[in-house]
């Protein structure tokens, strides 16, 4: 018989640990009240003679307690049960106290650092992250079942943004900013008309933006080429006013260069507008908002010239940044930006290449944007490109009613994340007991997802007007329940996964780059896309697998599994998993190599996937840039750039920055020492990872790149 315990692992029977729990029972109560051996012994046996396969832990105690009563035995069963009482109420006991005080203190340092993009230190900031430690209390306590917060606790499993579960808001979405644009929408109970100019929907653009991002958390994203007609709206209001002003008297080559210099203001205020609003508004969560822009030209847009005028402009104010509190300019962290590489931009000669040398360029100083293949992506996705949300998670492809596919107004319900090294561990090179405890953890993870579906169901539409009822996602009725929403695919709900390199070295002894290996690794995901799949079809909900981009998690997955079952070389001896499919950042392979690997796991992880690749010295790299560009429209779906060079954000000091006598990050040109103003690459180890300070009085850089 096999026994299900409170963390959902299954364990062998005991007859021993029933007997202990008599037996502590026993020293609490009158001899005349104990139980003899052979009233134990009648339990045992009773239990065994049920004939399960399985039985829970609960349910074992229950016949216990049972037995118990028939025996006679009152007074040690009411013992028995009011120690079950006390543990259940000991798990159950408040937990935020002492998480809440450090927070206000700036001690809590795991939860400050926990998001990069927020400022812990912040009055406002704390004020969601304390609402943050209550929800997780009540969440791991009350909410989720205690077999999930267990598997939770062991590093089993990871329930993404349990800060955010107590309420009915979602992870991520596309916003359907088109439809907001064209048809108006409504913010704070005020009516927003359809703009009559680039500048005046630019602005109205972050406007939904904040107000969206204030309504869920995870990120989102805009695909500009919906700004392309109100551009042309601008163009064709100066060129009116100009008509009446002169009475069509006005030489048309005069006109035409008058239009184009209004225009080129009108088109660089607009764009200054999203960058500096975005970077300067503050969401109700306590950052800015966790924005992506989806820079992307169609060839049979009609506004396809504005569009690339609009592009260039993002991408040139990018390239010179954003002048922070003394003057200096620094790269912002929002809005991200994602650059789609098409036949007439893939630098081979077509009319668009200057927009990508421009993206190049800017990639080599500012990191973003990331790229994405529209050749690619086409062979994945049905023949459609469209962006990932703001949390790199990608939608399956979905049609209406009338037969058109439909990205822009979906959503993410949640995310729940699998850690793959620790079921290498614990199999131990045994391929059977693997799969046996891979399907089994798995359920577990479907449990938890379904937790996350259950939060959403019954929701009502006046819980966020700007999602469900002006048009973000939805324009439904006050009070109509979100629900068909949740079904039929049209919203995703993801299965995340870390460590495809460690499980696969840890059951085969070699990478996932080693033949051998390899076919172990695609069998692993090729499982994990059958179960998503079996799951999407037993329940109608858009199940996907996604190749979680969770740094923090590698990281604490590791820590646990270390702290479990001690350092295991090349396992939990470096202090991070790798991140989903990716291969090992110590691993000696190029650039072009490496995305090419990727590029076959990222086809079976198509919830959503992104692939880095390193570059030393970007700024002077830039044919070396491009030639990867060109490499990643006929090789891969997504792919973005990292570097290996120090930045101060304070001076824009480009070079190695070092910890000076007293134990501090200083710049050598401006002496700032102020770790959260700079960037600092370490090379004394390979992880690329989020980073964090310990919490001792050392300061103790635990990865390679400190961007806090």
């Amino acid at each position: 018989m096999k026994v299900v315990k409170r963390d959902g692992r299954i364990v062998d029977y005991d007859r021993s640990k029933v007997i202990t729990a008599i037996q502590k029972a026993n020293t609490e109560v009158r001899r005349k009240e104990k139980a003899n051996q052979e009233d134990i012994k009648t339990i045992t046996s009773y239990i065994e003679e049920i004939d399960k396969k399985r039985m829970l832990v609960e349910d074992i105690q229950d016949v216990i307690e049972e037995k118990l009563m028939e025996l006679g035995k009152y007074e040690l069963a009411k013992k028995y049960i009011v120690y079950r009482y006390n543990r259940a109420l000991i798990r159950k006991s408040n937990t935020t106290d002492e998480s809440i005080l450090g927070l206000i203190r700036n001690t809590n340092q795991e939860v400050m650092n926990e998001n990069s993009n927020k400022n812990a230190v912040m009055a406002s900031t704390q004020r969601d992250l304390i609402a943050g430690e209550v929800s997780k209390d009540l969440t791991w306590r009350m909410l989720l079942p205690e077999k999930i917060s267990n598997a939770e606790k062991e590093g089993v499993l990871h329930f993404h943004d349990a800060d955010y579960f107590v309420q009915p808001i979602f992870n991520c979405c596309l916003i359907n900013i088109g439809d907001m644009l064209d048809n108006g929408t409504v913010m704070n109970g005020k009516m927003i008309e359809s703009p009559k100019s680039f500048q005046v929907a630019c602005t109205v653009t972050t406007q939904i933006i904040a107000s969206v991002a204030s309504n869920q958390y995870g990120g989102q994203s805009v695909d500009l080429k919906h700004l392309g007609k109100y551009l042309r709206k601008s163009k064709e209001k100066f060129e009116k006013e100009l008509q009446d002003e002169f009475d069509g008297k006005l030489d048309k080559k005069v006109a035409e260069k008058i239009v184009a210099r209004r225009l080129k203001s009108e088109l660089s205020a607009g764009v200054q507008t999203i960058q500096y609003q975005i970077n300067t508004l503050m969401t109700t969560n306590g950052q800015s908002p966790f924005v992506t822009l989806f820079l992307h030209l169609e060839e049979d847009d009609e506004y396809i010239e504005e569009n690339a005028m609009i592009i260039e402009e993002v991408l040139k104010q990018r390239y010179q940044g954003i002048k922070n509190s003394v003057g200096v300019y620094i790269t912002p962290a929002f809005p991200k930006l994602i650059y789609v590489l098409d036949e007439f931009n893939c630098l081979k000669g077509g009319k668009y290449d200057y927009l990508t040398k421009l993206a190049v360029k800017c990639s080599s100083k500012r990191m973003y944007p990331d790229y994405i293949s529209a050749k690619k992506m086409r062979e994945n996705y049905e023949g459609n490109v469209f962006s990932p949300m703001g949390c790199r998670s990608f939608l399956a492809p979905w049609k209406d009613e009338n037969g058109n596919y439909k990205f822009e107004g979906r959503f993410n319900q949640g995310v729940v994340s699998i850690n793959l090294p620790q079921i290498g561990i614990v199999a131990d090179g045994d391929e059977a007991k693997f799969w046996k405890e891979f399907d089994e953890r798995l359920e577990l993870c479907k449990e938890a997802l379904m937790c996350r579906h259950y939060a959403l169901l019954g929701t009502s539409s006046d819980i966020s007007p700007i999602h469900w009822r002006y048009g973000a996602v939805a324009r439904l009725k006050a009070g109509e329940k979100i629900d068909p929403l949740l079904y039929g695919g049209y919203s995703s709900i993801s299965l995340g996964y870390i460590g495809l390199y460690e499980v696969t070295k840890a059951m085969t002894g070699v990478s996932h780059t080693d033949p051998k290996g390899k076919e172990f690794a695609t069998r692993v995901m090729k499982h994990l896309n059958e179960t998503v799949n079996k799951w999407k079809a037993e329940t109608n909900i858009g199940f996907a697998l996604y190749g979680t981009p969770a740094e923090s998690l590698c990281y604490k997955f590791a820590r646990i599994d270390k702290e479990k079952f001690g350092t295991i070389e090349d396992i939990t001896d470096k202090g991070y998993y790798t991140n989903s499919y990716h291969v090992d950042v110590r691993e000696k392979i190029n650039a072009f190599d490496k995305l090419k690997f990727e590029s076959e796991f990222q086809n079976m992880s198509k919830g959503g996937a992104i692939s880095y690749v390193e570059i030393p010295n970007m700024k002077n790299n830039i044919d070396a840039l491009e030639e990867l560009v060109k490499f990643i429209y006929d090789n891969i779906q997504y792919a973005e750039f990292n570097t290996k060079s120090d930045y101060c954000h304070v001076c824009g000091y480009d070079g190695e920055i070092k910890i000076n006598s007293n134990n501090e990050w200083e710049c050598p040109q401006c002496g700032n020492k102020d770790h959260s103003k700079m960037t600092v690459v370490r090379r004394t180890c390979g992880y690329l990872g989020e980073n964090f300070w310990n919490t001792g009085k050392t300061k103790e850089i635990k990865s390679r790149v400190l961007h806090l």
